[in-house]
């Protein structure tokens, strides 16, 4: 079973479905198409509203000129082992502006998360049944300190964890 996972908990009615030769969003539901089939559908009209899944080998620099007529992108981890999505995430969020919803599809593990939402991935499609009781229950895994800067600020705010100085003792 598929939930969606918002930092302020599980959604209960998303509207977005991941279209395939086999499964069409029906008239409730609103399509999360393909790279090459968003592109072409922008092209031919001006609708804005529109969603789109990432896959790993696509480039995300050719949503650029769509950006703003995007309501998601999905970004799709395959297999724990491939985290081109993270690089995806993070280009979209820093290089390219993109500002609404950013979800995390496929692959989604627990541990995952709170890295995932560092690097500006907002929303989770979670199946994984451990990932799924820990999320309920609000046990997200911590990572307490930061070397990297990403497109979430590290907590005290500061743009660079690296350059934070040592509190002064007395």
């Amino acid at each position: 079973m598929t939930k969606i996972w918002r930092e302020t908990g599980f959604v209960e009615h998303d509207p977005w479905v991941i279209e395939t030769d086999e499964v069409k969003a029906t008239e409730a539901q609103k399509p999360l198409l393909g790279l090459d089939a968003l592109i072409a559908k922008a092209e031919e009209s001006n609708e804005a509203g529109l969603g789109v899944v990432i896959k790993p080998a696509d480039d995300v620099t050719r949503l650029q000129p769509y950006l703003d007529r995007l309501d998601i992108v999905a970004v799709a981890f395959p297999a724990f082992n491939d985290g081109r999505a993270f690089s995806h995430a993070s280009l979209l969020r820093q290089r390219l502006g993109y500002a609404n919803e950013l979800r995390a599809v496929g692959d989604v593990l627990i541990d995952q998360i709170p890295l995932m939402l560092r690097v500006g991935i907002d929303s989770f499609s979670v199946t994984n049944e451990t990932a799924l009781k820990r999320l309920a229950e609000n046990r997200l895994p911590g990572i307490p300190h930061y070397y990297q800067p990403t497109a979430r600020r590290a907590e005290g705010g500061q743009a660079y964890s690296w350059r934070r100085l040592p509190a002064k003792s007395a």
